[in-house]
C-alpha cells in the first residue's frame, strides 16, 4: 500500500516541477493542490480529512499547516541552485532591490551575493508580522523590488512594489519527497479512533469554532471561510447575549459582502467552560447584472510610470480623484486605461468596491438599482452608446453626490451634444510610443510576472532584442507588448531572450496580421494600414519600407502622419 502524500504548493508554477518528480517515487501516492497561507491551511485540513498521511508544503504555509493538522508536515527547503537562479534574475532589475525573509533564506542569500558580488541588500525578519512594516520602510528608502517568499512578494505587491518569488527547483522537491518517505516509517498507526472522531465532528459542523475560558482557540474548522470572520466586537455581542440568556442564542452580522449567522452556546467539561460557535455563511451581496463587475481584491500591481507623460498623468489623476471630480480618460484601445483606474482605486480609495460598468451590456432600467453604499470608484465604458440616456445621467449625478470617484473611459473625444450638465476633466492616456522611458521597465515587469506565474526560464532580454522591440513600439499597445513578452518567455529555452526568438515571433505576428487585415475603412485608412504592415515586416526600417512600396521616404512619412 502506497503512502498518501498531499503536496500543497504555495504558488502555481511549483506544480509542473512536482509532477515531474512524482514518477521517481512509486511508493508514494501524491496529490497536488495550490494554496498559500490560510488557503493552504484550508486545503491541508481537507486533505487530512480525506486520508492524507503526510503533507508537504513550503515556508510560512508549511508552518501554518503544522499548527492546523495532526499528520506530519514536511517543509520544502530552498537549495543553493534555487537561490542562485532567483538572485541572478533579481540583479537584472534596474531599481534598488532587497532580499527579505527569515534567516533560512537570507543567510544563504547573503553568501551568494557576496560570492557573486551582486548589487542586492539582505534584510532578515524573525516573524511574518515584521514584513509589512519593513517593506514600508524599504519603499520609503527608495527600494522598488522585493525578493522573498510568497507572503513577502504578495505584501510587496500590495504596497505597489515589484515582487520576485524565490522558487523551489527539482532538487528541493525531490529532497522533500525523500523526507516524506523517511518520516512515514516512524508514523504511529494507532490514531484511527482520533481520525474517525475528528471526521464525525467536522462533517456534522463544517464551520465550528470552540473557545476556552480565556477566549483561546480550542478547536477551529472553518470550511466556508478563508479566516475566522468573527471580530472582537462580534464576540463581545455574542458573549454578552450568552451570559444574559444562559441558553443557545443566534446573532446575524454583515461581514464584507455576505451575511454571517452565528449560533452559540456554552458547555462545561472537567469544571472548565467552553463557548461553542456554529457559523453559517449567507449568499454573497453581488451585482448580478451583465456588464457590471466588482473588484474587492486588495492586492496591488505596481504601475510603471518613469516617462514624463505617465508621471504627469498620474499626478493630475491623483489630484482630481482626491477632490471627487469626474475624469474623462481618453486613449487608444488596450493602452492600460482600465488598469490605471484599478491602480488609483487600490492606492487612494481607502477600501470599498470598484465597479466596472460596460454600458453596451447593461440593460436599460438597471443602473438605478445598483446600491452605491459600499462603492468608492466607478469606471464607465462604451458611454457613446447611451449619451443622452436620462437614467445614465441620473446615475452619474448620484455617484458624484456620494463622493464616488468617477472615470469615463473612451477612445473618442466627448460628444459636444451630450446633455449632461457636467464639467468633464479630460485627460489623455499616453500611447506606448509616448512612453519610451517606460518600455524597458514594462518588459522586465512582464518577464518577472511570467517567471513567477509559469516558472519560465528566461530572466532577462538581450540588448539587440530590446532594440528590436523599441523599433516596433510605435506600432504596439501595452497589451500587445505584454503578449509578445509572454510568447517570448514561453518559447525561449535559455535564460536570456534573444533577437532570434523575437524576430521569429514578430514575423509570425506580421503574417497573422496580414491575414487578418480589415478592408472596411476608407481608402486612406487602408493605405495607412498597409504601410504599417510593411514597416513591421521591415523591422521599422522606413527606407526599406518605402523602397518596397515604390515611394520615397518623405512621402511614406507624410502618409503615416496624415
Amino acid at each position: 500500500m502506497r503512502t498518501r502524500v498531499h503536496f500543497i504548493a504555495p504558488y502555481e508554477s511549483m506544480i509542473p516541477i512536482i509532477e515531474e518528480c512524482i514518477p521517481r517515487y512509486p511508493q508514494l501516492s501524491v496529490l497536488t493542490e495550490v494554496g498559500d497561507l490560510a488557503k493552504g491551511v484550508e486545503l491541508a485540513v481537507q486533505a487530512e480529512k480525506k486520508g492524507a498521511e503526510i503533507i508537504i508544503s513550503r515556508g510560512g504555509t508549511a508552518q501554518l499547516i503544522k499548527q492546523a493538522v495532526t499528520v506530519p508536515v514536511i517543509d520544502v527547503q530552498l537549495s543553493g541552485y534555487d537561490m542562485i537562479r532567483s538572485l541572478t534574475l533579481a540583479s537584472q532589475y534596474n531599481g534598488q532591490t532587497a532580499i527579505v525573509g527569515f534567516s533560512n533564506i537570507t543567510s544563504g542569500a547573503q553568501s551568494i551575493i557576496d560570492l557573486m558580488d551582486l548589487p542586492l541588500k539582505v534584510y532578515t525578519i524573525h516573524s511574518s508580522e515584521e514584513v509589512a512594516r519593513l517593506l514600508l520602510e524599504l519603499k520609503a528608502s527608495g527600494y522598488q523590488q522585493i525578493v522573498g517568499d510568497v507572503i513577502t512578494v504578495n505584501t510587496a505587491k500590495a504596497y505597489g512594489l515589484e515582487g520576485l518569488l524565490i522558487q523551489s527547483g527539482t532538487e528541493s522537491i525531490r529532497r522533500a519527497m525523500e523526507d516524506a518517505q523517511l518520516v512515514y516509517r516512524y508514523l504511529s498507526k494507532n490514531q484511527t479512533l482520533s481520525v474517525i472522531l475528528n471526521d464525525l465532528v467536522t462533517q456534522e459542523h463544517p464551520n465550528l469554532l470552540i473557545l476556552g475560558e480565556q477566549d483561546d482557540v480550542v478547536f477551529e474548522n472553518l470550511t466556508d471561510f478563508d479566516r475566522n470572520p468573527l471580530t472582537d466586537n462580534h464576540l463581545y455581542l455574542i458573549n454578552t447575549s450568552l451570559e444574559f440568556h444562559q441558553s443557545r442564542i443566534q446573532n446575524v452580522f454583515m461581514v464584507d459582502d455576505y451575511q454571517l449567522t452565528v449560533q452559540a452556546y456554552e458547555t462545561t467539561l472537567d469544571d472548565k467552560s467552553y463557548k461553542v460557535y456554529l457559523l453559517e455563511k449567507g449568499e454573497p451581496y453581488a451585482f448580478a447584472q451583465f456588464g457590471i463587475m466588482t473588484y474587492t481584491d486588495s492586492s496591488m500591481e505596481p504601475i510603471v510610470a518613469e516617462s514624463p507623460a505617465m508621471q504627469a498623468l498620474l499626478k493630475n489623476i491623483r489630484a482630481l480623484y482626491a477632490h471627487h471630480e469626474p475624469i474623462y480618460l481618453l486613449g487608444e484601445a488596450d493602452s492600460g486605461k482600465s488598469f490605471l483606474v484599478k491602480h488609483m482605486h487600490q492606492m487612494h480609495s481607502g477600501g470599498g468596491l470598484l465597479l466596472q460598468i460596460d454600458l453596451s451590456q447593461v440593460p436599460s432600467g438597471h443602473l438605478h438599482k445598483i446600491p452605491l453604499t459600499k462603492v468608492k470608484t466607478v469606471e464607465l465604458n462604451q458611454i457613446e452608446l447611451r449619451l443622452n440616456d436620462p437614467e445614465l445621467l441620473t446615475f452619474i449625478e448620484a455617484c458624484l453626490q456620494s463622493s464616488i470617484g468617477l472615470f469615463i473611459l473612451s477612445e473618442h473625444v466627448p460628444d459636444p451634444n451630450w446633455t449632461l450638465k457636467l464639467s468633464l476633466n479630460m485627460l489623455l492616456m499616453p500611447s506606448l510610443a509616448d512612453r519610451a522611458e517606460d518600455l524597458e521597465p514594462l518588459m522586465q515587469h512582464f518577464l518577472t510576472g511570467y517567471y513567477n506565474k509559469y516558472g519560465t526560464t528566461a530572466v532577462r532580454i538581450k540588448e539587440d532584442a530590446l532594440q528590436l522591440i523599441r523599433d516596433q513600439a510605435a506600432h504596439m499597445n501595452v497589451n500587445q507588448l505584454k503578449h509578445l513578452i509572454k510568447q517570448a518567455a514561453l518559447n525561449e529555452p535559455d535564460y536570456v531572450i534573444t533577437s532570434e526568438t523575437l524576430n521569429r515571433l514578430l514575423h509570425q505576428q506580421s503574417a497573422a496580421n496580414a491575414g487578418a487585415m480589415k478592408l472596411n475603412g476608407t481608402l486612406k485608412e487602408i493605405e495607412k494600414e498597409i504601410i504599417q504592415l510593411v514597416l513591421q515586416e521591415e523591422n521599422n526600417n522606413q527606407s526599406k519600407a518605402a523602397e518596397r512600396l515604390g515611394i520615397n521616404r518623405a512621402t511614406l512619412w507624410r502618409k503615416l502622419k496624415d
